[in-house]
């Protein structure tokens, strides 16, 4: 799903960027993701030493934003402007949305290989059931009792 923002450049001619929402491809510079998330450049400067958001590095060692880092800024100024919430606040909010799109991750993950395990257990007992022919199975359960005794060596 593409996302069309308008903004007016330097000479105050429009611009239009389609981006995808779901890119994490660092592209952006920092005075275009600013005007994409409605910040000023300081901002986001701020924001990078403060962790809430890592933006990627140039050559040159500018600041390169992707489609999803101007999403979160977003994010961080409905956070901080609707909800109220302070910086350190968001920090351990994005922190634990994060720990959780782990943990959902790893959950998948385990999912699928108990999927994967069930299949194996299946296929095991298949062949317990069908493919041991050195086992045959009595109707009648003995009630006798054999005593072994090991030979002795001489």
């Amino acid at each position: 799903m593409a996302d069309e923002r308008r903004f007016a450049g330097p000479t105050h001619d429009e611009y239009f960027i389609a981006i995808e929402h779901v890119s994490d491809a660092k592209v952006l510079m920092i005075s275009v993701a600013a005007r994409l998330a409605g910040m000023h450049p300081q901002t986001l400067r701020q924001y990078d030493r403060l962790g809430l958001v890592q933006p990627g590095r140039a050559a040159g060692g500018g600041r390169r934003y992707s489609a999803r880092d101007v999403e979160m800024l977003r994010e961080i100024q409905r956070l901080s402007q609707e909800v109220g919430v302070n910086l350190a606040g968001i920090k351990r909010i994005i922190g634990l949305e994060q720990l959780v799109a782990d943990v959902q991750h790893r959950v998948v993950q385990l999912e699928a290989q108990l999927e994967a395990a069930h299949r194996r257990v299946a296929e095991l007992e298949s062949l317990l059931t069908y493919g041991r022919r050195d086992l045959v199975p009595t109707r009648d359960a003995s009630t006798a009792l054999v005593v072994w005794k090991p030979r002795r060596e001489s």
